[in-house]
């Protein structure tokens, strides 16, 4: 069992998540709660959440490779 609180996971506060875009392409991210990022299906890139602060770095994001993006869009 996981006893960690929801912000060291990676949660996000919803508001938050509504007014961030990516910054390479300005378009909405995609909550991934089983990894704590934020999802940019144009970049290709997962912006990492540490601690409830998104990183919105595109030296700190992870690279997507073939792996489908998360479908489970509302974040909640």
């Amino acid at each position: 069992m996981n006893r960690r609180p929801e912000a060291e996971r990676g949660a996000i506060d919803p508001l938050m998540l509504e007014m961030l875009v990516c910054p390479l392409t300005k378009a909405r991210l995609v909550y991934d709660r089983k990894n704590g990022e934020l999802v940019s299906e144009g970049a290709r890139l997962a912006y990492p959440i540490r601690e409830g602060v998104p990183i919105m770095l595109v030296s700190e994001a992870r690279h997507l490779e073939d792996r489908p993006a998360p479908t489970h869009r509302s974040g909640y």
